[in-house]
């Protein structure tokens, strides 16, 4: 199983790098469901000792990281006019630099522990941080409402791969339980965003300065 973790892991890195330099929002919803579908497989075939309730949770898992969230997200968009990040805070050419940054930052981050799994599976921890620090990239580096809720859909992703990767047991009902906020909170951000964009024209964030009380 170690080569298909490895490559799987290099798949998330290279799925980072092209979602910080993309303008268009529904391909980065399709690598996050890309990477929601990964992270949910790895821990599967990182741990052998596996369970009929531990292969239903996964299921579960993907569907609602693969499938139901992405599809929330796209159809929160199919009303938007501007279905491209046109000015984001920073540049397409220094996001992919910064993207080039974020995996150097992480290959070196992971070489200061010394987990037995990260020497069985050496790129599945750098993948891990690239996802979480590409989901803290996003947060900061775009404008766009739906970015931003791809970025923490990103920063969730790599918090869940670092602790089912190198936790034999998974703390599945914490985890189950956050995703359902997280599948809620994109829920009520396609409420907010079908408003942002009825009041401004746009889902520009920067725009919210101008309410006033």
């Amino acid at each position: 199983m170690i080569q298909p973790v490895n490559i799987m892991s290099l798949l998330l890195i290279l799925s980072v790098l092209f979602a910080v330099g993309s303008s268009g929002i529904i391909p980065i919803i399709k690598v996050v469901a890309l990477q929601g579908i990964i992270v949910t497989v790895l821990p599967l075939l990182l741990h052998q000792d596996l369970t009929t309730g531990s292969l239903i949770f996964g299921a579960v898992l993907m569907l609602i990281r693969g499938f139901i969230i992405p599809i929330l997200l796209y159809y929160s968009i199919t009303h938007v006019i501007h279905k491209n990040e046109l000015d984001p805070v920073c540049g397409y050419n220094a996001s992919i630099f910064a993207g080039l940054l974020i995996v150097i930052a992480s290959i070196y981050i992971s070489s200061k522990f010394s987990f037995p799994i990260i020497q069985q599976t050496p790129l599945i921890l750098p993948a891990a941080i690239s996802v979480l620090l590409g989901g803290i990239f996003f947060l900061i580096a775009r404008r766009k409402a739906v970015t931003m809720v791809v970025g923490y859909l990103m920063l969730e992703n790599g918090i869940y791969l670092i602790g089912a990767s190198l936790s034999k047991r998974a703390h599945q009902v914490v985890e189950f339980g956050i995703l359902l906020d997280v599948l809620i909170g994109v829920m009520i951000m396609g409420i907010v965003l079908f408003n942002i964009q009825r009041a401004f024209d746009d889902t520009d964030t920067a725009l919210l300065r101008k309410l006033k009380d």
